[in-house]
């Protein structure tokens, strides 16, 4: 039996990054998760959902694709993040040879 106010995993998701994250409807009657009045899945062109588990889901995806995009952005990487990424494994290379 699955309980009125359980949490799902793209609730969990999302609250995770954004605590202060809340679902509400707008004036065409869609479900948004809004933030500090920034609408989380509007930025990455996600549709409006008709229900509360959509809203959250597109939610994730927006979370998901904005990690993403940090992770591997290129102005984000910098030469000293490199070059120390390449000194420890060549530390990794060097210990395992032994």
């Amino acid at each position: 039996m699955v309980k009125i106010n359980q949490v799902s995993r793209e609730q969990k998701r999302v609250l995770k990054e954004y605590p202060a994250a809340k679902c509400t409807v707008n004036d065409e009657g869609h479900f948004i998760i809004i933030v500090d009045d920034i609408v989380l899945a509007e930025e990455y062109y996600l549709p409006p959902a008709l229900d509360k588990m959509s809203a959250w889901a597109n939610a994730a995806i927006a979370c998901k694709t904005a990690q993403n995009f940090n992770r591997t952005h290129p102005e984000r990487m910098d030469l000293t993040n490199i070059e120390e990424k390449l000194l420890r494994m060549e530390k990794r290379k060097k210990r395992g040879s032994k």
